[in-house]
């Protein structure tokens, strides 16, 4: 092979290494793009599909924008809520929504940006059913969802409200077609999920609110690199009002100013 040869096939071998890697480059930046949201989808009016099959709600809105401020295109993925924590430990998800209440006990596995709700949870019953608080919960049956803070509240104060059964679902959505069914008596949940799903079906009625001080956030897996990234960001979309607005988009008021919806708050620690 000639000297010439030599050097136009050199010249096309590293034109070649050059354009393999350009697209490698390429193929990693629109993967790192991404981030994969896990979310238990029927969760009103957090996240929950519309009459036309799109993906809506509170935390859709704020996960996008989050995405959008962020330059990475966010992908929704429907996980029951119980499988949320290992999806984010397994790295099957990049952060997961839907309600999730920042505890001690899952601070020891996962991690949260800072808190942008306030909540509590609820009692609903059906409206005929006569029962008008907890007491009369006494003999009766009790729907939760799995591994949710109603859940960790009913299986804790069972002997003390006196439920002859906790029996456990997977979302909202079925839990109340089976009180309506009268298969329970009432459904222990967080109260704004309640209060949007009752709100034009009068057949059930949301009779008690029970404290327990939670606050609702993005989760991620210890050490994620989008903690910070996502946590500062939060930051910003409240001190622009961005988060308020959705509040009143989905709830129909604007949040007090001591929540924090509209406080700015640290990255939650044990």
């Amino acid at each position: 092979m000639s000297r010439n040869k030599v050097s136009g096939w050199l010249q096309r071998c590293a034109l070649g290494a050059a354009l393999a890697a350009m697209a490698f480059s390429a193929s990693f930046a629109a993967h790192a793009a991404e981030m994969k949201v896990g979310a238990n989808i029927g969760n009103v009016p957090w996240e929950f599909q519309d009459a036309k099959g799109d993906t809506v709600g509170f935390e859709v809105d704020l996960a996008n924008e989050i995405g959008k401020r962020l330059g990475m295109d966010v992908t929704f993925v429907n996980i029951p809520f119980t499988g949320l924590f290992a999806a984010v430990q397994s790295g099957q998800i990049d952060a997961a929504v839907s309600s999730i209440t920042i505890t001690p006990k899952r601070l020891e596995s996962v991690a949260f940006a800072q808190p942008y709700y306030d909540s509590d949870q609820s009692l609903t019953v059906k409206a005929d059913s006569g029962i008008t608080n907890l007491k009369g919960m006494a003999g009766k049956v009790v729907g939760v969802d799995t591994g949710s803070t109603g859940d960790m509240y009913a299986t804790k104060h069972m002997d003390e409200d006196k439920f002859s059964d906790v029996r456990k679902y997977e979302g909202l959505a079925p839990a109340m077609l089976d009180l309506a069914a009268g298969r329970i008596d009432g459904y222990i949940s967080d109260i704004p999920a309640l209060q949007y799903y009752v709100k034009d079906k009068p057949i059930y009625k949301v009779v008690e609110r029970i404290p327990t001080g939670e606050r609702y956030s993005m989760m991620f897996a210890k050490n994620s690199p989008l903690l910070t990234k996502v946590n500062d960001e939060i930051t910003k979309l409240k001190q622009d009002g961005f988060i308020a607005k959705l509040h009143e988009k989905w709830f129909g008021a604007k949040p007090e100013d001591t929540t924090s919806t509209v406080m700015k708050a640290d990255i939650p620690k044990l």
